[in-house]
């Protein structure tokens, strides 16, 4: 029977990656197999309850309807527009350097503000815009902020940080500081390979700019004069939640600024409503439009694709892969890093994979010959530039949909330097 349902697991795994590339409807293809594997494996309940259990994922819910709210306002007001017109001038004299400068950004940002799908509604809400008016091709513009999504490794507030804390006897900052050379060359080698591919796939050039004015002709033969108040509005949020999550609201004396991702974008769309002086009724119907599209084109794909990962499980693929890492002693090197960043690529999330290794095999990292810091972290983050190669993980969902671009064809362009990061992890690291 465990035979059996392997096969299945690997069918499933090739007919979903198949049809993605294929870009049948992506909803559609994760609920159908994830169904499908669920029911062979006499297991249909736990796809059917995975789809109940993610409709009200909390956390998910509040940062992308609310960031999403936020970007119709911005473009129903137009704000949107008047900061690319203030930025795309001495943003445009980078070319192509914006694409790393960008991925950096949001690195670090993402230390900020934890939650990779969280950074990437924000920082991508304005970013991206930029980022394609200045010529960038829009899945390139939206891989530019999917690589830089793993920063969040580095945050005090890293679960990953404080179980190895806890195991080494050492303080969360002593644990960030002890890997953050190790993360932030990472981060360059994705920044940097992202950065190759865009000249090489010829993903920025006049063609791409003309193609997004042409895109946004109507409000362009409108714009006449950038408004900085206007401009301010996209960036409100944001520097919002970059003061409340760092040391930066005890020195400025903003401790009100520790807020999270919704209570951000609401003061954002208030700040907007003031300046612009548009109706408020209309406001209000934009942002709650925004909120709704959201939900059903960005967390309708990330329900659709808990559904797939329950039928993953159902066939026990996902415990089989953590029972192997966990027995991995051997090759523990290449155990803590690809096997978390393989079920990272494959489930969307490489927490789990990252934590059950840490749970059985980094408390044993001294006896094999590793640190407790160097061993849990390298699998943690391993995890994470994983999932930033999923095209079914949710930071990659949110990416695509202000990018408005189809998942896969962003991860075509993340992948080959995540690959590279995550060999660098395990040859240096360990």
């Amino acid at each position: 029977m465990a035979g059996f349902n392997s096969i299945i697991a690997i069918l499933g795994i090739i007919v979903t990656i198949y049809l993605l590339i294929k870009k049948y409807e992506t909803r559609t293809v994760l609920i159908g197999v994830g169904l499908i594997m669920a029911i062979v494996t006499l297991k249909p309940m736990e796809a059917l309850d995975a789809f109940a259990k993610s409709m009200t994922s909390g956390g998910l819910i509040m940062a992308i309807c609310s960031s999403m709210g936020f970007a119709y306002v911005m473009k129903f007001t137009r704000c949107d527009s008047h900061l690319v017109h203030l930025l795309t001038k001495p943003l445009s004299g980078l070319k192509f350097f914006l694409i790393p400068i960008a991925t950096i950004l949001t690195f670090f940002i993402n230390i900020a503000i934890p939650s990779a799908a969280g950074c990437a509604a924000a920082v991508g809400a304005t970013l991206i815009p930029v980022l394609k008016s200045a010529g960038v091709r829009p899945a390139t513009a939206g891989a530019a902020i999917l690589a830089g999504t793993f920063g969040s490794m580095m945050s005090p507030g890293s679960s990953h940080s404080a179980m190895i804390s806890e195991m080494s006897g050492l303080t969360i900052t002593q644990v960030n500081l002890s890997h953050a050379p190790y993360t932030m060359v990472a981060g360059a080698i994705g920044a940097l390979v992202l950065t190759i591919l865009a000249i090489i796939l010829k993903d920025y050039g006049e063609q791409h700019r003309q193609a997004y004015m042409q895109e946004n002709k109507e409000t362009e033969a409108h714009f006449e004069k950038v408004n900085p108040f206007y401009a301010l509005a996209p960036l409100v949020p944001l520097v919002i939640l970059v003061i409340g999550g760092t040391s930066l609201q005890q020195v400025s004396g903003l401790e009100w600024t520790k807020m999270g991702v919704p209570q951000a974008m609401l003061i954002g769309a208030i700040y907007a409503l003031v300046v612009t002086r548009i109706s408020p009724i209309k406001i209000t119907e934009e942002f709650f439009n925004g909120m709704g599209n959201s939900y059903a084109n960005v967390l309708g794909i990330i329900i659709a694709a808990s559904v797939f990962v329950s039928g993953l499980k159902a066939t026990g693929a996902v415990d089989s892969a953590i029972e192997f890492l966990k027995q991995s002693n051997d090759f523990v090197r290449w155990g803590a890093t690809i096997g978390p960043f393989l079920m990272g690529v494959v489930t969307g999330s490489g927490d789990a994979a990252a934590i059950a290794f840490n749970t059985a095999v980094t408390p044993h990292a001294v006896e094999l010959g590793y640190t407790h810091i160097n061993l849990g972290m390298a699998a943690a983050i391993a995890g994470a530039i994983g999932r930033t190669a999923s095209p079914i993980a949710g930071v990659t969902i949110v990416c695509a949909g202000l990018a408005m671009v189809n998942p896969v064809d962003m991860v075509k362009r993340t992948a080959p330097g995540m690959i590279l990061a995550t060999l660098f992890l395990a040859l240096f690291m360990l």
